[in-house]
């Protein structure tokens, strides 16, 4: 896929603490399905990754991980940089979260490539996970 048309890319994501961590996941990598969200207990220092024993189990609801009562749609445009998505959720919600990406068929921090996008992220993914594309 053509690097412009993924930039393009423009969702909407709906935070509701009614909501568990895993719907939350699931449609954020409806949009971006080489990328996937982690919420942790506690916040990553920019470029050092976040300790596994912190992330928190997908069937909690955002309530159970201190979000306010709240229901709100965020915009996410696909040229957002990952750690603007992080900082926003963070500074909006009070949600630690790291993204990762999809390398082959483990899932990788992005500490290293936060001022990446997010659509360039996913397509890196792609392109870990199943190859360049052949023209």
């Amino acid at each position: 896929m053509n690097s412009l048309l993924l930039n393009k890319v423009q969702m909407k994501l709906h935070i509701d603490h009614t909501l568990t961590i895993d719907s939350l996941q699931k449609e954020f990598n409806a949009e971006f399905p080489y990328l996937k969200l982690e919420f942790f207990s506690e916040a990553h220092t920019k470029g050092k990754p976040t300790a596994g024993k912190h992330m928190h189990s997908q069937n909690l609801t955002l309530a159970e991980v201190g979000l306010d009562s709240i229901s709100k749609f965020i915009d996410i445009p696909g040229d957002m940089p990952v750690h603007k998505l992080e900082e926003t959720l963070k500074d909006n919600f009070g949600m630690n979260v790291q993204v990762f990406r999809k390398s082959g068929k483990i899932w990788l921090e992005t500490t290293a490539t936060d001022d990446w996008t997010l659509s360039y992220q996913n397509e890196q993914g792609k392109e870990l996970s199943e190859g360049p594309a052949v023209s």
